[in-house]
């Protein structure tokens, strides 16, 4: 073999590598800029680029010394770096989540180890001020052996994490060449098993560093605050000999405050900050530490903050806080892992956008940049070490119940000692390169290992090194509960996706630990439907200190347009790859392409930076609930209202600088408004906070939330609501009269201007003619069935089993009668499907007036042996011309009953193509709830339902048969029709792709219910 086995050796992680240090970039003069521009260093020598690149299906493969200098055969292809060379035609792309996608073996991979040789040439400049070089990798993945002009430098692991090479005494002036072999699996893999694709290359940047002889080479700046006063200590080491330093701390604007010049007192400096300006998430401030040193100078960024746990609850700055997070994994579906500044930035901005304060880097460290663009716009990091061996669980057990798994889940790594070493380097990198970055508040260890003396080692080192932060590790729940274990050394009690009766439990037994939900909400496809009740949890106790949505982004692998234009994105399965685990990477509040997920934006309005409490209407006075940690609601944000009677604004203004109050963090605070409410009419008062002054990424009237009410008025004291169904005059013309016939199967009900045919056998309308235009291009259905989304993973299996995707309607008895002047048709039904008993029991009653207006009223009653319905309702196939849509209720996004934070109540207008949510998947979408009216009209015809109980509705140019049947959502074929849903009810969302299952009040479950609609044919302008 042409290199050693390092990469099956659990106990040479890497050879030559320099020491563990914090991240930083040198320069011959003081740049403040360097830490976004440092390529413009001079001390910084970028390698990347189009290196030379040849692939090996196997390690054995490689019998050439390819590194020589002189070597000049084989052909070899170009191909960027950084860059995962899955992405350019080589190897095959391959999703997996828990399972390993090779044999668990540890140590060994498969002996047929795929791999890349890479090759680049380049020219060097010796500076006489900095004669030593250093190469840095900041992300290889699996392992790689690097070699500089012919000569071997090291080998190094940790794909997330990077190594550094002293190459002064092998690089040359002039031309250089640099040749890197890169393994796709290692042992370091089987602590790699993150829930994403496998890819492998060279995926961050490559790089030289020039260096003094004598320099500083590490330093840890720590914070303690005392009254007043900052002080701050900063541990250095130093390459060469120790020098004097000079360490200058400049604030925000660029003034010099205080500094240090001299020598060290035990290889440390000590400065204090007289009256600081604290860091937080909410005003990131920052001061810059500028240390010159001999021929070098470091521009680094300090934030004063301090996290601690007290009496069970998190503090930051002395403040409770709550972290309304996310998971971010590194993903670009043309990139992959490789992510540039801008693409950071762009995510950060989202993010900023939609009120996210924290990110938890799943399930690595991200690119040291990361956290410096999070210390500057202001996020609270959870930072992870590289490490999940979640493959593990997945071992052949005769025993394979959930119990038996997780007590022996740790046996094989956590809690095995040939592991500690690669466990605790992982932790050590980690800590190491991010010690002085602000925005990390939280270390965490990794994810979903279970746990062991692996961990308890890697614990201990980062508590006793860095104390000024927290600790986290979820999976320290999983052990052998026949020993015993320290968790001394965590800080925080972390679960992911626990039902809230969990959180209520844990808070009940004062535990001593804050709760933290490191992964809650699946965001997976059309969701999440529970951040509103998770939000009321978190808020209801202080020791739960928030938590992190799973997850930011849809992974998925771009693969170009279709014909029509149509992006393609490919998932687990799509590459004919084994084991994969399908489209569970589709998981995020953002598409692949950063376009927001309607779960982004209820996520946005659940986490808005106020809340109203109570309304009184008579003094139009409001109250307002500042949920900011560190900020007046008066110096964040400004207020409009707007006040719609039936959807038309009659009334909205802005609240004055003048008649703002102040509202402290965590306080509440009153406001009058001044407006009318008219009597009759759905009339919502919506108040609106904006952004009032303009931030790094946020324009100044930048739209952070809304709070609705429902104010009252005649209309609302006489009923339970208000619905506009009860104001929708339907006037019947003079002169109608029926013609009726009927035969064994129909009845034909002929007015003066409508022909309508109901089937006796269904129990439904097989036509409908309207002024001589077709409203049905196919008999409408009673509707049970929907288009399983992917948190209706688990419960489809019951629905299939329930055969509620066959189920069909069959009559019994019919009759008929006119009767004041309307046909009233009675029909005794039944909702079956081949193989089981009846579905639903159901009397049918449609009253048809002379003007061919429609009335149904269904009395359901569901066998309590089947499972919860997916939903009820109409299902009719309206003329493909028929797609403007005028609705009054929830919207203007998709909503459900446990989904509808992001809408509001009004009048919307739409086209049927606009409300469908195009899921890369193929699932239900674009439901409107809390319906009164909705119009839909086209070519001269219109079809109002109104009800006397609000509905819900979708209407869609797909069935729900194409939206279940297909996979991608490039492989839509449109129906023809007009598809419209008019629901009495649908199931909720929930998260159960990954989290607890829907919770009761959410649950289609009713055993009776009544179910009444009016549809109202006419002629329409358009």
């Amino acid at each position: 073999m042409i290199v050693p086995r390092h990469y099956e050796n659990l106990h040479l992680l890497h050879e030559n590598t320099m020491p563990n240090r914090a991240y930083y970039i040198p320069a011959s003069k003081a740049r403040f800029d360097l830490i976004e521009h440092r390529e413009e260093s001079d001390r910084f020598e970028l390698l990347s680029g189009v290196w030379k690149f040849r692939y090996f299906d196997s390690i054995y493969d490689v019998k050439d010394e390819f590194f020589l200098e002189d070597y000049d055969k084989g052909t070899y292809d170009d191909i960027p770096v950084p860059g995962c060379f899955q992405n350019y035609g080589y190897d095959r792309h391959q999703y997996t989540n828990v399972r390993y996608p090779f044999p668990m073996d540890p140590p060994y991979v498969p002996a047929e180890n795929p791999c890349g040789a890479y090759v680049h040439h380049f020219v060097y400049e010796r500076d006489e001020n900095a004669p030593r070089a250093f190469l840095n990798f900041e992300g290889v993945d699996s392992c790689f052996y690097v070699w500089l002009n012919g000569s071997y430098v090291g080998y190094s692991q940790v794909s997330h994490s990077t190594s550094e090479f002293d190459v002064t005494g092998l690089i040359r002036e002039g031309e250089n060449t640099l040749a890197v072999l890169v393994l796709k699996w290692c042992d370091g893999s089987y602590l790699e098993d993150q829930d994403k694709f496998r890819m492998t290359g060279i995926f961050r940047d490559v790089y030289l560093l020039k260096r003094p002889e004598d320099c500083i080479f590490d330093y840890f700046l720590t914070i303690s605050l005392e009254g007043d006063q900052a002080h701050i200590q900063a541990d250095v080491t130093f390459l060469g000999k120790e020098i004097p330093i000079r360490a200058m701390i400049y604030d925000s604007s660029g003034n010099l405050i205080t500094g240090h010049e001299g020598g060290l007192e035990d290889g440390k400096i000590f400065i204090t900050i007289e009256d600081p300006v604290l860091w937080n998430a909410e005003r990131p401030y920052l001061y810059t530490v500028v240390l010159e040193c001999g021929n070098e100078v470091i521009v680094d960024r300090l934030g004063i903050r301090e996290i601690a746990v007290k009496d069970g609850v998190v503090y930051f700055n002395g403040e409770k806080i709550k972290f309304h997070g996310v998971n971010r994994h590194d993903s670009d579906p043309v990139t992959g892992f490789v992510i540039s500044l801008e693409q950071m930035k762009k995510d950060l901005r989202i993010m900023k956008e939609h009120n996210v304060n924290a990110i938890r880097t799943s399930h690595y460290p991200d690119g040291p940049q990361f956290y410096q663009l999070c210390d500057e716009y202001g996020f609270y990091v959870i930072d992870e070490a590289d490490n999940e061996s979640h493959g593990t669980n997945s071992i052949y057990m005769e025993d394979n119940s959930a119990e038996a798994v997780h007590d022996r889940w740790n046996r094989a790594i956590a809690d095995n000692p040939e592991f500690t070493q690669a466990t605790v380097d992982r932790a050590q990198l980690l800590v190491e390169r991010d010690k002085n970055r602000p925005s990390v508040v939280i270390w965490s260890m990794g994810n979903e290992c279970a746990y062991g003396c692996t961990f308890e080692a890697a614990l201990a080192w980062t508590k006793a090194f860095d104390p000024f932060r927290l600790t986290h590790y979820e999976a320290a729940r999983y052990r052998d509960k026949s020993k015993e274990y320290d968790f001394s050394n965590l800080d925080l009690y972390s679960r992911m996706y626990p039902k809230l009766e969990e959180i209520h439990e844990y808070m009940g037994r004062n535990a001593g630990k804050p709760f933290i939900l490191c992964e809650y909400s699946h965001a997976m496809g059309n969701g999440p439907g529970d951040l509103e009740d998770y939000y009321k949890v978190f808020d209801q106790y202080d020791g739960v200190c928030g938590g992190f949505v799973w997850e930011w982004c849809d992974h998925a692998i771009y693969q170009g347009r279709t014909l029509d234009g149509k992006p393609m994105y490919l998932y687990g399965g799509d590459h004919g790859e084994y084991p994969h685990d399908g489209n569970f990477c589709m998981d995020g509040l953002v598409y692949p392409d950063r376009r927001p997920h309607t779960g982004l934006m209820e996520f946005k309005n659940v986490y808005r930076p106020a809340r109203l409490v109570s309304f009184d209407q008579e003094k139009k006075e409001l109250e307002l609930h500042n949920r900011m940690d560190f900020t007046d609601l008066k110096d964040y944000a400004v207020i409009g209202y707007e006040v719609t009677c039936d959807g038309e604004i009659i009334a909205k203004g802005m609240i004055g600088e003048g008649d703002m109050p102040e509202i402290k963090p965590h306080d509440k605070g009153s406001l009058t408004l001044d407006f009318v409410v008219p009597e009759k009419g759905a009339c919502y008062l919506k108040v609106n906070y904006l952004l009032k002054q303009s931030s790094a990424f946020l324009a100044a009237g930048s739209f952070l939330g809304f709070d609705e009410v429902l104010l009252e008025n005649e209309d609302m004291r006489n009923q339970t609501g208000v619905c506009m169904s009860e104001r929708q005059e339907t006037k019947e013309r003079d002169g109608g009269c029926f013609k009726i016939k009927e035969d064994d199967r129909y009845l034909f009900i002929n007015g003066t201007n409508f022909s309508y045919t109901y089937n006796k056998l269904t129990g439904c309308f097989q036509e409908m003619v309207f002024e001589n235009r077709t409203l049905l291009e196919r008999p409408m259905e009673y509707n049970i069935w929907r288009a399983p989304t992917d948190n209706d993973r688990y419960i489809k299996n019951k629905w299939l089993a329930a055969r509620y995707d066959r189920a069909i309607s069959r009559a019994y008895e019919t009759s008929w009668e006119i009767k004041e002047g309307r046909v009233e048709i009675r029909t005794a039904l039944s909702i079956t499907a081949v193989v089981v008993q009846r579905i639903l029991t159901m009397e049918a009653l449609w009253t048809i007036g002379t003007d061919g207006v429609l009335d149904g009223k269904l009395d359901v009653k569901r066998d309590v042996e089947f499972p919860e319905l997916p939903r009820f309702g109409l299902r009719l196939f309206l003329p493909e011309s028929m797609d403007q849509i005028t609705y009054y209720g929830l919207g203007p996004v998709e909503n459900y009953m446990d989904k509808r934070r992001a809408s509001y109540h009004g009048l919307f207008t739409s086209c049927v193509k606009e409300m469908h949510e195009d899921y890369l998947r193929p699932q239900e979408n674009g439901s409107r709830s809390d319906c009164d009216f909705v119009k839909i009209q086209g070519r001269g015809t219109a079809l109002s339902t109104v009800s006397g109980r609000t509905f819900s509705f979708n209407a869609s140019v797909y069935t729900q048969e194409e939206l279940t049947r297909k996979a991608h959502n490039y492989e839509l074929t449109p129906s023809g029709y007009t598809v419209l849903c008019l629901d009495y009810r649908q199931d909720g969302i929930g998260s159960a792709s990954c989290g607890p299952e829907l919770r009761k009040e959410y649950r289609f479950d009713e055993e009776e219910f009544v179910f009444e609609v009016r549809l109202v044919p006419e002629n329409a302008e358009i």
